[in-house]
């Protein structure tokens, strides 16, 4: 069962940057790649915060476990 909790933790770590990356782009904070399709689409914003937060949940589910180790 520790090998799942890594597993999750590490996906939802990926998640959550992965969010950043797709928020910073859809605002306009991060231009790269200066190609990109997603720069300053808020759609790709809000995309992002839903992924991230899917990512904190995942991350908060593999820590607490369920009391055993």
């Amino acid at each position: 069962m520790l090998f799942v909790r890594i597993i999750a933790f590490i996906f939802g770590l990926l998640a959550v940057a992965m969010g950043l990356l797709w928020v910073g782009q859809g605002t306009g904070v991060v231009l790269w790649p200066a190609d990109s399709f997603m720069l300053a689409d808020r759609a790709w914003a809000i995309r992002g915060a839903l992924l991230a937060a899917v990512g904190l949940i995942v991350i908060w589910l593999a820590r607490r476990g369920n009391g055993r180790a």
